[in-house]
């Protein structure tokens, strides 16, 4: 997500708490909202993909899945 979305993310969240926001700022907001976490989740999943468990023999193992379908 580029920087411009997370500092209006930051700036409605301010606003919120001081003055309030309108309705079409809170859609905004959570339109934002669920975009960045919607991309914080495809990085956790693309980074759990790429990990992997080093037993005491030396041997790797692909971490595994435990849940079934992973949705945004």
């Amino acid at each position: 997500m580029e920087k411009a979305k997370i500092d209006r993310i930051n700036f409605l969240a301010a606003k919120s708490r001081t003055e309030g926001l309108t309705d079409e700022e809170k859609t905004e907001q959570q339109t934002l909202r669920d975009e960045y976490r919607a991309g914080f989740r495809r990085n956790l999943s693309a980074q759990l993909d790429n990990t992997y468990i080093i037993d005491k023999n030396g041997k790797k193992t692909k971490l595994k899945s435990k849940l079934n379908n992973m949705e945004e």
